[in-house]
């Protein structure tokens, strides 16, 4: 798994936003929920890591399965058109 700092540090602040599931992030960046925790681990101070690690357990927010209107968007009925991660020009 090669990132370049620019998209760590984007799978990091995804990974940090309660209502961005992991699946966004891995259909993104095609990284798994194990390897962002990996990155997680890897990039954060022990604390933080802990911190997140607490936050994000058992979150339904962070799994898509877990939420009551599961459905297949990552993004909010108010935001923009987005494709990975660009703006869609009109």
């Amino acid at each position: 798994m090669t990132l370049d700092e620019k998209d760590l540090d984007r799978i990091i602040e995804m990974a940090w936003e309660d209502r961005t599931p992991f699946e966004a992030i891995e259909f993104q960046f095609k990284v798994t929920e194990s390897e962002v925790i990996e990155i997680m681990r890897a990039e954060l101070k022990e604390s933080s890591f802990k911190l997140w690690r607490k936050r994000v357990s058992g979150r339904k927010t962070k799994h898509l399965k877990l939420r009551e209107d599961s459905t297949d968007r990552f993004k909010c009925s108010r935001q923009k058109s987005i494709t990975n991660n660009k703006i869609s020009k009109r």
